[in-house]
C-alpha cells in the first residue's frame, strides 16, 4: 500500500537527518581511531578550546604533550584527563611550560617538546592574543607582543619541529588561525596583520614540505565563543544597518567543542584549508576579492558609527 504523499516528505527528513547523524558519528569514531598511539602537541591547552582538543585526542589514544604558560591550569588538566580515563587505554600527557611572549625561551622549548616522545606526529597550534583597539592607540610594544604571541611563537615551534617530520617523511601542522587572517575589519589592525602573517607563513610552509609527506591545514573560524553573549541594556545605538549587520555576523562565533571537533576531523581527512564562519562572513571574504571597494565603504561606514557612539556615551 502506498504512502500518503504528506507523509513522504516528513519521513524523507527523518531519513536524511538519521543518515547524517550515523555518518556524523562514523566520521568521528573514526577521526579518533586515527589519532591512536599519535604523538600530539596542544600549543594552548589551557585555554577552552584546548581544554576540548586534549579531552578528544586523549580519549581517542593520543600522546598528548600539553603545552601553557601556567603550571598549576596544566596540571589541573593533567588531572581531569588522568581520573577520568582507563590507563590502559590511555598515555598520561606530558606537560610544557611555553611562553610565545618569551622568544629567548623558544630554543629550550622545541627541545623539551621533542624530547618527550622523539617525535612529534600532530601539532595544533591554537595560541592566540586579542586585540581591539584604535590604531593611533596601540603602543609599538604591544604590536611586537601580539606579533610574538599570533606569529612568531607559532612559526618558531613550527621551524623547530619540522626537521623531526622530515627525517620520518611524516606529520600534520594544524594552525588555529582568525577569518581575520583573510579579513581585516577595524580597531584590530595588531590582531589582523598577526594573523595575516602568521596565515602567509603556513601557506608558505604546505607547499615546501609537501614533498616530504607532511600536512599543513589551517583552519579559520570568527571568534570562539564559550557561552552566548549577554543582552544588551537600555535601547540599541543607532548605527549603518548594513555595516551593523555585518559586524554582528563577524563576531559571531563557534564554540569551543565544535572547533575541536572540525581540529580531530581535519587531522583524519587532512584537509588543507577550513573556514568555519556564517554565510555573511563567508560572503565578505567573496567581496574583498571581486568587490573591494564595496566592502571598504560598508566597513568604514561601521568604523565611523563605532566612533561616534563613544563619543556619545
Amino acid at each position: 500500500m502506498a504512502l500518503p504523499s504528506v507523509v513522504v516528505l516528513p519521513l524523507l527528513i527523518v531519513v536524511a537527518a538519521g543518515v547524517y547523524y550515523i555518518y556524523n558519528e562514523v566520521i568521528h569514531f573514526m577521526s579518533q581511531s586515527i589519532v591512536r598511539n599519535k604523538v600530539v602537541v596542544i600549543t594552548d591547552a589551557v585555554s577552552g578550546l584546548g581544554t576540548e582538543c586534549a579531552h578528544l585526542f586523549h580519549k581517542g589514544g593520543a600522546r598528548l604533550i600539553l603545552c601553557g604558560n601556567t603550571w598549576d591550569k596544566l596540571e589541573s588538566l593533567y588531572d581531569q584527563l588522568t581520573n577520568d580515563s582507563d590507563p590502559s587505554q590511555t598515555f598520561a600527557p606530558k606537560l610544557v611550560i611555553v611562553d610565545f611572549s618569551d622568544m629567548d625561551s623558544m630554543e629550550d622549548v622545541v627541545s623539551e617538546v621533542v624530547d618527550c616522545y622523539g617525535c612529534v606526529d600532530v601539532l595544533i597550534s591554537n595560541s592566540s592574543m586579542k586585540l581591539k583597539a584604535p590604531v593611533q592607540s596601540v603602543s609599538l610594544e604591544m604590536d611586537r607582543n601580539i606579533m610574538d604571541m599570533n606569529y612568531f611563537g607559532p612559526s618558531t615551534l613550527a621551524k623547530g619541529i619540522i626537521p623531526t617530520m622530515i627525517s620520518r617523511r611524516s606529520g600534520h601542522i594544524v594552525l588555529v588561525n582568525s577569518i581575520q587572517g583573510r579579513l581585516a575589519v577595524p580597531f584590530r589592525s595588531s590582531y589582523a596583520a598577526s594573523k595575516h602573517a602568521v596565515q602567509a607563513f603556513f601557506d608558505c610552509l604546505r607547499a615546501e614540505v609537501k614533498e616530504y609527506g607532511i600536512e599543513v591545514s589551517t583552519i579559520s573560524h570568527t571568534f570562539i565563543n564559550a557561552s552566548e553573549p549577554p543582552p544588551e541594556e537600555g535601547p540599541a545605538p543607532k548605527t549603518n544597518a548594513v555595516a551593523a549587520f555585518i559586524r554582528s555576523q563577524l563576531v559571531h562565533g563557534v564554540s569551543p567543542s565544535v572547533l575541536a571537533n572540525e581540529i580531530i576531523q581535519t587531522v583524519n581527512r587532512k584537509r588543507k584549508e577550513v573556514v568555519l564562519a556564517h554565510p555573511i562572513p563567508r560572503v565578505a571574504l567573496y567581496l574583498r576579492s571581486l568587490f573591494p571597494s564595496f566592502l571598504f565603504a560598508v566597513l568604514a561606514a561601521g568604523a565611523k558609527d563605532s566612533v561616534l557612539n563613544e563619543q556619545m556615551q
